[in-house]
């Protein structure tokens, strides 16, 4: 429905906003639960989630394990903080690239815009430094693969 916009706020924060065709309870869920989390956060074409551990519940663990095609992968952990169920989600990730990246607090908001949603995520970083890192790894455009297979489900048949 549209494409995602990427804005920097003070020496830290980044915040992405993006609208998609579907209510925030379906995003929601989008966000939550593996069966679906399996099916679009997969990055650019040709990766694969083998992996998936949400336990969304404040205190909750995540886990998400991408492979490609030639065996290469890196996987993420985290704890949910916040669940407010279907509106906004609060949690801490950290990718494995092996080494583990600093802790990133993450909010995401999804509020109803007609018949969509307006999703936005702010992202705390620990410094500038730590977040020009995480932007030179070009993550946007793999985000944005995501949301574009998202947008492409067939949100009926969740």
């Amino acid at each position: 429905m549209s494409k995602l916009e990427l804005k920097l706020e003070g020496d830290t924060d980044v915040v992405v906003t993006r609208r998609f065709a579907a209510p925030p309870a379906l995003l929601y869920r989008a966000h939550t639960d593996c069966e679906l989390i399996q099916k679009w956060l997969l990055g650019p074409d040709g990766w694969s989630m083998p992996e998936c551990r949400s336990d969304a519940r404040p205190g909750g663990q995540i886990r998400y394990e991408w492979r490609n095609a030639e065996g290469h992968g890196f996987h993420l952990t985290g704890e949910f903080i916040e669940l407010e169920a279907p509106r906004r989600i609060v949690h801490v990730e950290r990718m494995f690239l092996p080494d583990p990246t600093p802790d990133n607090r993450v909010e995401t908001v999804f509020e109803a815009d007609g018949e969509g949603t307006v999703m936005t995520m702010r992202m705390s970083l620990p410094s500038a430094e730590v977040r020009e890192a995480m932007l030179s790894t070009g993550m946007e455009h793999g985000m944005e693969a995501s949301y574009v297979r998202l947008e492409e489900s067939d949100w009926r048949g969740w």
